[in-house]
Parts: C-alpha cells; sequence; structure tokens
C-alpha cells in the first residue's frame, strides 16, 4: 500500500533489505528513495549471518544508514512482531516516516493501524520496473522463491499482472 509521499524518511525492515542485497539490488533503493534509514535492531539482524559481507555491502551502499531510537521503550508496546519490526514501526512514528519497507504481514497490519504507508520488497521492485530499473520481475521472484523467500502465489499473480508480465 502506497500513499501520497511527504518528506519524511523511509524506513527499512530486515526482509526487504535481505531479499534486495541477495538480488544485488541495494542500489535500487538509492535510486527510489535517495536515503533509507534502518534501526539498531534490523542493522544487527541483517548483520548476523555472513557478518563481513554484508557489512562490505552495507559500507558501500552509504545510502542505507542506521539509526537508534529516541525511546526504544516505545518499541515495546508492539506485541506479537519480533524486535526489529517493533523498532521500524517504532523510528517509522518517531521520524514521520513518509514509507515503511515490510513484508511481515503483523508488521504490515500495525503499520496500517498507525496509518503509515507501507510496501514491501515486491512494491518496491514494482515500483523499480514501472520506473524502468529492472526490465522484469519474475525472474527476481523467481530467484527470491529459490533463497528461501515465501512469495504467496495470488501475490506474485497480481505483481506480475501490474507490472504488464501476466
Amino acid at each position: 500500500m502506497l500513499s501520497k509521499p511527504s518528506t519524511g524518511p523511509v524506513i527499512l525492515n530486515n526482509t526487504p533489505l535481505v531479499a534486495l542485497w541477495s538480488l544485488s539490488h541495494l542500489p535500487l533503493l538509492r535510486d527510489l528513495y535517495e536515503e533509507v534509514i534502518v534501526p539498531q535492531a534490523v542493522y544487527e539482524e541483517f548483520l548476523a549471518t555472513e557478518r563481513s559481507v554484508r557489512q562490505t555491502a552495507l559500507d558501500e551502499a552509504s545510502w542505507i544508514t542506521h539509526a537508534p531510537l529516541i525511546n526504544p521503550r516505545q518499541a515495546l508496546v508492539y506485541v506479537g512482531i519480533d524486535r526489529g519490526e517493533a523498532e521500524v514501526l517504532a523510528l517509522a512514528t518517531e521520524r514521520s516516516a513518509r514509507l515503511v519497507i515490510i513484508d511481515e504481514y503483523k508488521g504490515r497490519r500495525y503499520a496500517q493501524r498507525l496509518g503509515l504507508p507501507f510496501t514491501g520488497t515486491l512494491g518496491v521492485l514494482l515500483t523499480a520496473k514501472q520506473k524502468g530499473l529492472v526490465p522484469a520481475l519474475a525472474p527476481l521472484m523467481n530467484q527470491l522463491v529459490k533463497e528461501g523467500l515465501f512469495l504467496a502465489p495470488k501475490l506474485v499473480e497480481k505483481v506480475l499482472e501490474l507490472a504488464g508480465e501476466d
């Protein structure tokens, strides 16, 4: 779900970060949003595996910054989601985010209730396709599935239709 853009930052969760990194498409974030912020918990989660390779990727992606919460206790109000998602929502509210990039259902439901504009990995890829930044979505989605990301078949069908790839 995308809403009217504002001047606030774009806040990114771990699953879309990992997905775009695994596709070697982190530059799409720069091309689409100029700069994105990940909260500290997402930064730590991203670096929990393949640390040196992933750290190098973040070091080379100067448009991705990480930031602590002003009020860390704010993340505690989001029950039933992991720490990274909770910090994404808390940081998005603290910074009046123009967009939250989050894939997990419960996190998206919280974002919706909070009135935060949100999208997910496939929304980022669809926007990139619509702006001519990627030639086709089907190969990218196939690669994500091969790498273990679950993509609901109906969602894949809808995104491919919107991309003119049905």
